[in-house]
């Protein structure tokens, strides 16, 4: 049996460490210039040196290239990928097509793994980008269990699905939060990352649940008031023949993050050590839910849910 990638993200150098020390076979970063929704805030220099610190533990970097391309940004382009070359890193995860031609404009050698962030919930459009360079297709988190069972079935590339974490739900380029503040008598704090913490979106209907919201360069993100964990459903998801798993550390703390990689590594080794004889242990999720803050609901996503578009 082929043992998934667990995969996560880290904010900084330090938790990159720790969560590959953790257990993490990769982990994925970027810069905001070019990406959407990160950890963290990580510059050429910095994702070199993540690369080799990765390396040197027997683990992947990727490098996100998420963003909406508008015009001067793919100007820079090119020289953001011969750099990203440079830096040795294993793979980069594109969704606007602009970044595929860049790619294969500059003949770079680069693994390319291709975000649903441009939103395609089957794998025929996977398989368009497979045939164009794509070796990996990041599913929408808003397929079920049959859905994803169907698409790797399908699919002519490896798949990552998210199993931990947080989702996002709304996205706007423009920052409501920082203008709509600009103009309040009471100062607000701000950095040059965003308004990352400390701002949530409450329903009239539903003001039992918080939807957290922050900004970064690319504008106002608002996220699931509610934590997708599929600790306990391990062994679905793996013998579906899935290749990587994904867990979001988003808006997390590095302790959070750490415990989750050491829960989802533990229950990856055991089962697919032996199958027949694996058996969940209850401190994995118990380790969790001691972190997991009372207000966010550990839940199954839409695993088990039947979507209505």
């Amino acid at each position: 049996m082929r043992k998934p990638e667990l995969l996560t993200t880290a904010s900084t150098i330090e938790e990159l460490k720790q969560v590959i020390e953790a257990g993490a076979d990769a982990v994925t970063i970027g810069e905001q210039r070019y990406a959407m929704r990160l950890a963290g805030e990580f510059q050429l220099d910095t994702i070199k040196l993540a690369a080799t610190i990765a390396h040197e533990r027997a683990a992947k970097v990727y490098v996100a290239v998420t963003n909406i391309m508008d015009n001067e940004t793919i100007k820079m382009l090119p020289d953001y990928l011969r750099a990203l070359e440079q830096c040795d890193v294993d793979a980069i995860i594109f969704g606007d097509p602009a970044v595929l031609l860049v790619h294969k404009q500059i003949n770079s050698n680069i693994t390319l793994h291709w975000s649903t962030e441009m939103t395609a919930t089957n794998y025929t459009t996977a398989n368009y980008w497979a045939d164009r360079g794509a070796t990996r297709v990041l599913v929408p988190r808003e397929l079920n269990m049959e859905q994803i069972v169907e698409y790797q079935q399908n699919c002519k590339i490896d798949l990552q699905v998210q199993v931990h974490g947080l989702t996002n739900i709304y996205h706007s380029r423009r920052h409501l939060i920082g203008s709509y503040m600009e103009r309040q008598p009471i100062p607000y704090e701000s950095s040059a990352y965003g308004l990352n913490k400390g701002y949530y979106l409450i329903e009239e209907e539903r003001q039992e649940l918080s939807h957290p919201v922050y900004e970064d360069h690319n504008g106002t993100h608002i996220m699931s008031a509610e934590d997708i964990c599929m600790l306990e459903n391990l062994p679905e998801l793996i013998e579906s023949g899935v290749q990587s798993f994904m867990i979001e550390g988003l808006l997390k703390s590095t302790d959070y993050n750490v415990t989750v990689v050491q829960a989802y590594r533990a229950a990856l080794d055991r089962y697919v050590e032996e199958p027949s004889q694996y058996k969940e242990d209850p401190e994995w999720l118990l380790s969790i839910q001691r972190l997991q803050d009372p207000s966010r609901e550990l839940s199954y996503g839409f695993f088990y849910k039947e979507q209505v578009y």
